[in-house]
């Protein structure tokens, strides 16, 4: 089955619909594997890409709202794996939670994650899955106080401290969010998407404060997180148009602040870092304007192609 990696159908209705959409291949494929593990094992039908597929097949039905082919995707890895299976169990809870009507239904999920969990205290499916759920029903401090007793016991979990990053920066705590995303990425030290985003706390947080010292580091900060980001995948947009934000901004700054010598970055390379970040949107924004020419172009291309517009007046 699938690693733990979340999908991001969510940020990603398109990806979403195409995968729905292959729905009745993938549950015919696996309706030819008829016995469960282990003599599954021995069908020449089974393999781990089909279990992977069906899984992925999950997530994409409960995005775009078709619950008989999720229902379906639920029942046959259940056939599979049995119904015991740690992430069987989590990926059922998940399924309840897409279906359950409102808050009186999403507690009652809560507490059948409660009697699993006193069970085996160590599913960490199903305990992700139960602070997701503490997340949405409204508890973030409830979610932050389990999430950091989980990467306690799991410090290698990236997932989590990405999540708890996130929940951090939610509740206005900038300085922890920052640091859990500095954790995650001394587990996945070459995600250039994880140094994206690290550079949009640090600016975030640069622009946000008042004590000049404190806006020049935080914004030297993210113009060096975009400048890794970029420098691992030479087309990664939202890298370049962070990258362009945060040196167009330390560049204003510095005009009105005197640099500190400790984090300084010369006028001359934030102006080449601009310049390169402005060439290489131009050339990502024609691409994919392009290519997605049928349709409405993607979010982040607006958003760069506004970020141009603004940086020329």
């Amino acid at each position: 089955m699938a690693t733990d990696t979340v999908s991001n159908y969510a940020s990603d209705p398109a990806a979403a619909l195409q995968i729905a959409q292959r729905a009745p291949s993938i549950l015919a494929k696996s309706s030819s594997v008829t016995t469960t593990f282990p003599l599954s094992m021995f069908s020449s039908a089974d393999s781990t890409e089909l279990w992977n597929d069906l899984e992925q097949l999950l997530y994409a039905c409960l995005r775009t709202g078709d619950d008989k082919s999720a229902y379906l995707c639920v029942e046959r890895l259940t056939d599979r794996f049995g119904a015991n299976n740690e992430r069987v169990m989590a990926l059922k809870g998940l399924y309840q939670e897409a279906r359950a009507s409102d808050m009186a239904a999403m507690k009652i999920i809560l507490e059948d994650y409660n009697k699993i969990l006193e069970d085996n205290p160590m599913n960490v499916p199903v305990l992700k899955r139960r602070i997701a759920l503490v997340k949405s029903v409204g508890r973030p401090q409830d979610a932050i106080t389990d999430l950091v007793e989980f990467v306690d016991s799991f410090p290698t979990d990236m997932e989590a401290w990405c999540e708890l990053s996130d929940l951090y920066q939610s509740q206005g705590c900038s300085s922890q969010a920052i640091y859990c995303l500095e954790e995650a990425l001394l587990i996945t030290p070459n995600a250039w998407n994880l140094h994206a985003r690290l550079g949009e706390l640090e600016y975030l947080t640069g622009v946000a404060s008042t004590d000049p010292n404190e806006v020049q580091s935080h914004l030297s900060q993210a113009v060096k997180r975009f400048s890794r980001s970029i420098e691992l995948c030479d087309d990664y947009l939202r890298g370049f148009y962070g990258l362009k934000l945060a040196s167009d901004k330390l560049l204003q700054t510095n005009k009105t602040t005197k640099a500190n010598a400790s984090v300084a970055i010369s006028a001359e390379k934030l102006e080449k870092l601009s310049q390169l970040a402005t060439t290489k949107l131009e050339a990502i924004i024609k691409d994919r304007s392009a290519r997605r020419s049928q349709g409405t172009p993607h979010a982040e291309v607006i958003a760069a192609q506004d970020l141009l517009n603004k940086s020329k007046r």
